[in-house]
């Protein structure tokens, strides 16, 4: 049911595209900005109540948020295999199948990252929206998504068929479930590890939707166009994050 499914929205997909990537999106098409607004300020609301760190130490992540995080992006890793062989790019495929099964043993379970460290194999990112990118179907319009946050018509999408093709649903039940509460927990990990930043964009911005709208923006097009988003007032957030 799952993969017909998969097939059906692939058909779509490939129906609507020309089959090559698609041009670099400019400017900003918010046509529904009130009800964004709207779901900007759940977001927010939600994020005060249940995910914002009251640690302000500096000492950095602990190793209850560090071990979340590692198991979380280590379960991902399947998806984003199935991913990079949709977009015709072999060489991320093997790399992160390699790294999946480092650190799904060495590592234990994705506790430890010796992919990383010790293997030189980093964490290759995508997913189906930028399957989509690759497959030449345009950005659309700029959507802010309950709990999920900043997105666009093509990422919204691609998100929902990358819970259908997750190569981790064909598990049993209860093992689907955990996987996916320990998933659940990598991303509330990642929220509170980058917590300082985040907090600056929702709560010290003067306006935090235009402020996060833009930043997502651009640095979504740079991940699939490598090219930065031009704007006087634009800055990347994540830039002391890097490492040097």
């Amino acid at each position: 049911m799952r993969w017909s499914a998969v097939a059906t929205m692939t058909a779509l997909a490939l129906g609507l595209a020309a089959c090559a990537p698609a041009p670099p999106a400019t400017g900003i098409q918010d046509p529904y900005e009130a009800a964004n607004r709207k779901t900007h300020e759940f977001n927010k609301k939600l994020d005060s109540a249940f995910f914002r760190s009251d640690s302000t130490d500096g000492s950095g992540p602990g190793p209850v948020t560090k071990t979340l995080y590692n198991v979380g992006s280590n379960l991902s890793l399947p998806g984003k295999v199935l991913n990079s062989l949709l977009q015709g790019r072999p060489e991320p495929a093997v790399k992160n199948t390699f790294r999946f099964f480092i650190n799904s043993t060495i590592g234990l379970g994705g506790i430890f990252d010796p992919a990383g460290t010790d293997f030189s194999l980093p964490e290759t990112d995508t997913d189906f929206g930028e399957t989509l990118h690759v497959w030449g179907v345009g950005e659309g319009n700029y959507q802010e998504l309950p709990v999920f946050g900043p997105s666009t018509t093509r990422d919204t999408v691609g998100m929902v068929v990358d819970f259908v093709i997750d190569p981790l649903g064909a598990l049993p039940d209860k093992e689907r479930i955990a996987a996916g509460a320990l998933r659940f927990g990598g991303n509330v990990a990642k929220r509170n590890m980058y917590g300082t930043t985040v907090d600056s964009i929702l709560y010290d911005s003067a306006d935090s939707y235009s402020q996060s709208r833009l930043l997502y923006l651009q640095n979504r097009r740079y991940e699939l166009n490598g090219e930065e988003a031009t704007d006087a007032n634009a800055y990347d957030p994540y830039e002391d994050l890097l490492p040097q």
